[in-house]
């Protein structure tokens, strides 16, 4: 089956069970969120989907071949990873490091003008040309996150993995990440998400994954996973349900559930 996959996976760490025996598949050209509450493995399952971690047991696969048989470089070029805790460790410029996305594609030899165009691309996606020759270092939070997804952007990946990727921006940047996930998949890519906005999420996902204590509770198409008990059982509050002036979907949480 084309598209990235996993079948049966399961993981301990410092002994607690953070996967218990999960499958589903995530199709190109479209939106998959992943949701749940805290500790519920959706950082773990995302980190597996990368081959940052080796399970206990099961399989990851894209496009039907295992991915850790997949040559580093090659999964570089073909999966691109915007982590939770995300730190700039180099004092270098915002567009020397938003060029280090093109590494797996040009390797030892110097940039084409291909790799060019593409760090022009992504640094205008995230808003972040007119601080192209700032330190990436003196940056704000919210300037940085965008400098690291402008990073994943530039490598054109098949797949986008992003864990929280909303946490630090302000709400118009918030608008523009999810045009940039959403241009991404009409272009071809699979976009992997977790999200803690419920709205976000009912906005952009074409499939969900909904978690809980390392299992998936629910899969599907939003229409289907989308609904007050799903999201009592994954969270424990009651959400109301409805749109905006638009018809645009809108889910807040009202109560704790008793």
């Amino acid at each position: 089956m084309m598209g990235l996959r996993f079948d049966h996976l399961s993981l301990a760490l410092r002994g607690r069970q953070v996967l218990r025996d999960v499958s589903g598949h995530f199709p190109p050209a479209s939106v998959t969120v992943i949701l749940g509450a805290n500790g519920a493995g959706k950082s773990t399952l995302l980190a597996c989907l990368a081959a940052l971690r080796t399970t206990d047991s099961g399989e990851v696969t894209l496009d039907g071949k295992p991915l850790l048989a997949i040559p580093p470089m090659e999964r570089a070029r073909q999966i691109g990873l915007l982590p939770q805790q995300a730190d700039i460790h180099w004092d270098i410029n915002v567009r020397a490091l938003v060029a280090l996305g093109r590494l797996p594609h040009h390797g030892r030899w110097g940039r084409r003008a291909a790799d060019e165009a593409a760090i022009d691309e992504a640094m205008a996606q995230t808003d972040c040309a007119r601080f192209a020759q700032r330190k990436a270092q003196r940056l704000s939070g919210g300037e940085q996150a965008r400098v690291l997804l402008a990073r994943v952007l530039a490598g054109k990946p098949d797949w986008v993995l992003a864990d929280e990727p909303l946490a630090n921006l302000d709400p118009a940047h918030q608008l523009d990440a999810m045009a940039c996930f959403r241009a991404a998949a009409s272009a071809g890519a699979g976009v992997a998400l977790v999200l803690h906005d419920l709205t976000q999420a009912a906005r952009i996902a074409d499939h969900l994954i909904v978690m809980k204590e390392g299992g998936i509770i629910a899969s599907g198409p939003k229409a289907q996973v989308l609904t007050p008990a799903v999201l009592e059982a994954a969270y424990g509050v009651r959400v109301y349900i409805g749109q905006d002036e638009t018809g645009a979907p809108v889910i807040a949480p009202v109560s704790r559930v008793a």
